[in-house]
């Protein structure tokens, strides 16, 4: 038996309790002491689930007595509330046999093993139509006991490196807390099991505290179709003369793609010449971060914040929130209904197959097509999972001035957001990556339009050091997508039309040998009564500094843009680092 699984069967003492749930009512998670002396062989784990309401048939009927489960590959669909009895147990279920349930929406969670009174071994249902994928995971559990102890080992993952060696846990939250929190990073291992084909498994240790709660456990903050839905419902209400959605298509199972375009109506005028940023996010349904980032982009447009009253006035924006509806509806991680990973697709998308990205695809190449329309930025959002910090990737061109002068937009961001890293940002041409709709869009668009792939953490971002990684929130996630909106006016240089500049306050980062300077975001709070949903501090409006020449702007070295680097966090080898 390995160490790490040693120290997993280890139960929980409350002398030595770890941090709480919440400060006011705690769920404690307590260290380990020993359970068993032998190993437990995994050929011999008993599972008993049940899917049937009592309602509908006889409860002690419904119950299988100690059946075993054969193959780990067998899990088909998400569990039903599905009840978790131990090994020749028979009869009614008592308090503190678990009761878990993926049958939600983005729920997954394909299968339960109980392995002891406080052990069990859970099984992320792989994505529709694709065994590959396994990695995002949302689920429920109920019928606790007060004070029950228990040992969680999520045990076929797909990747083997991970967020989770670098201080990640899952969320938690239950029905009287209903904030997302994370699970105390000292009760979370990530380790390669023996006992489930040498896969990476990563267990963590919880205590239940309220027996009325149903708990929920998720890899990240989740951001379901629903909640877009109600989201861009309340916009449309607002009726604002800049705002306007519209449907663009639909998924295969029939669910909206919608296409936002946020700007000035003088900008939308017959014959108007029209400078575009397309922005997209959600391809891949796991990456649920990029739909929080992409919400700050869109709460920050249609606010009444004079930055964004001046981004209005100069730019068109037009805004794909969700491309994968159905993938995230499903609780996929990265394929669509299908088994398709879109971001593999742009070259050549099916119209009945991929009509998501088809009908995206058209609406850019018309735009295109259009004299009066300038397409100058594209920006795919994206979620990492092995990297911290958020940064992007952009595209090399044989044209050295070009290639130039798109490392500007990410500098700037650099500057505007402390949580963005223009070191791990990268510029590659991978053949592997030919099919994203940074390359592809890269290839097919003039030398006057910028494509990107804007990734951010799963995790954290890192100021000051190596040891200070600050968990990203919803609301950290949100300033992020803030930052990428403000930083277009130091872009077009349009701070001298923004009411009330102020001059910006310098910062220093150190990380390891690098030394960013920095400037504050500018947007860390709105004043409450201007438009913001999210405070009531004084206006941070844009500083009013004058801007180098693009081209002048130092570049990462080409030497860091590795053949192997990942594009969407789909590769276990980190991507290449540039020299900022």
């Amino acid at each position: 038996m390995s160490i790490v699984k040693k120290m997993l069967l280890r139960f929980m003492i409350k002398e030595d309790a770890a941090e709480e749930f919440s400060s006011g009512n705690p769920c404690r998670v307590y260290v380990f002491r020993e359970l068993h002396s032998k190993e437990v062989d995994p050929a011999k784990h008993r599972l008993l689930h049940t899917s049937v309401q009592p309602q509908d048939m006889d409860v002690q009927e419904t119950r299988l007595c100690g059946s075993a489960i054969g193959s780990d590959d067998i899990i088909a669909g998400n569990v039903s509330k599905y009840t978790v009895l131990p090994a020749g147990y028979c009869g009614q279920p008592k308090k503190g046999h678990l009761i878990f349930d993926a049958c939600f929406e983005s729920g997954n969670l394909g299968r339960v093993d109980h392995i002891t009174e406080f052990e069990y071994d859970l099984f992320i249902r792989p994505d529709t139509c694709n065994p590959r994928f396994r990695v995002w995971f949302n689920f429920t559990v109920e019928n606790v006991k007060e004070s029950q102890r228990v040992i969680f080992n999520v045990v076929n993952f797909s990747k083997t490196k991970s967020l989770y060696r670098d201080g990640m846990a899952p969320m938690v939250k239950s029905t009287s807390r209903p904030k997302w929190q994370r699970i105390p990073s000292k009760n979370v291992y990530y380790y390669r099991c023996p006992d489930h084909r040498k896969n990476y498994v990563m267990s963590f240790a919880f205590c239940f505290d309220r027996e009325d709660d149903t708990y929920q456990f998720a890899y990240c903050y989740p951001y379901t179709y629903t909640r877009l839905q109600h989201y861009l419902d309340n916009l449309q209400r607002r009726n604002m003369d800049y705002f306007c959605r519209e449907l663009l298509g639909l998924s295969v199972q029939k669910r909206q793609l919608d296409l936002l375009t946020i700007t000035s109506p003088a900008n939308l005028r017959p014959g108007a010449e029209q400078k575009v940023v397309f922005i997209t996010a959600r391809v891949h349904p796991g990456e649920t971060p990029s739909s929080f980032v992409c919400q700050g982009i869109i709460d920050f447009l249609v606010s009444q914040h004079p930055i964004a009253k001046v981004l209005r006035d100069h730019l068109v924006f037009k805004i794909a929130p969700m491309l994968n509806p159905d993938g995230v509806y499903l609780g996929n991680y990265r394929c669509s209904l299908m088994g398709f990973d879109l971001n593999r697709h742009w070259a050549n998308p099916s119209p009945w197959a991929h009509p998501t990205l088809h009908g995206v695809k058209q609406l850019i190449i018309e735009m295109y097509n259009n004299p009066k329309i300038n397409l100058e930025f594209y920006i795919d959002i994206h979620a990492h999972s092995t990297m911290m910090n958020g940064f992007m990737y952009g595209n090399i061109f044989e044209d050295e001035e070009r290639f130039q002068r798109q490392a500007v937009f990410p500098k700037l961001l650099c500057q505007n957001a402390e949580d963005f890293s223009y070191s791990s940002t990268s510029f590659n041409r991978d053949a592997v990556k030919a099919g994203t709709g940074r390359r592809f869009l890269g290839g097919l668009l003039n030398d006057t339009s910028y494509c990107y792939t804007l990734e951010v953490s799963f995790y954290s971002y890192i100021l000051g050091g190596p040891t200070s990684a600050v968990p990203y929130t919803e609301e950290a996630y949100m300033k992020l997508g803030r930052n990428v909106a403000r930083t277009f006016l130091d872009y077009y240089r349009l701070n001298s039309l923004v009411e009330r500049p102020l001059a910006p306050t310098p910062k220093t980062r150190e990380n390891g040998n690098d030394v960013q300077q920095r400037c504050s975001s500018g947007l860390a709070e709105w004043e409450q009564g201007n438009g913001c949903p999210y405070g009531s501090a004084s206006l941070s409006a844009a500083r009013s500094r004058a801007l180098p020449a693009r081209p002048a702007l130092a570049l990462p070295l080409r030497a860091g843009r590795q053949a192997g680097s990942s594009d969407t966090g789909s590769a276990d080898a980190a991507p290449g680092q540039g020299v900022g």
